[in-house]
């Protein structure tokens, strides 16, 4: 069963902030609320094969998984995927200019559950998206709370 979960924010911060800030994966467990650790598994900085590393709890399980960067482009996108597991992930992020010096942030996670996982992957579907708004929320807070335009 296909899951495939877009979400949007406007922040009030040039693209250049908000991407580098986002696109760090340092900085994943201060706006990820599930995200608890980030390791590198190749040397940073981050660019197009990068292998990082996650531990996260989601839906009162831990889960750890490691990304690999699809593509990069700064300040325009970058994508992620990982095949482990039960519910293999792919992960976008886009930024866009916006009025006012502000930058949209595009989130999208798709993937396809397979074995006990398709069981719930409605629910899963509803949990990422919520747990993505709310994650969004956190980086417009950490951002624009930032005195740093």
């Amino acid at each position: 069963m296909p899951v495939d979960i877009v979400t949007e924010i406007i922040i009030e911060r040039p693209i250049a902030r908000v991407a580098s800030y986002a696109a760090d994966p340092d900085n994943a467990p201060r706006w990820y609320v599930n995200i608890k650790r980030v390791e590198w598994k190749t040397t940073p900085p981050l660019q197009t094969g990068s292998q990082i590393a996650f531990i996260a709890e989601f839906l009162g399980r831990r889960l750890a998984y490691t990304y690999r960067v699809n593509a990069f482009e700064p300040m325009r996108r970058l994508v992620m995927a990982t095949a482990e597991g039960p519910f293999p992930m792919e992960t976008t992020y886009e930024w866009e200019s916006v009025a006012n010096n502000g930058t949209r942030m595009r989130l999208r996670n798709r993937g396809t559950a397979t074995g006990f996982s398709l069981i719930l992957a409605p629910f899963m579907a509803w949990s990422i998206r919520r747990a993505n708004r709310n994650d969004l929320r956190r980086l417009k807070e950490i951002l624009e709370r930032d005195s740093k335009p």
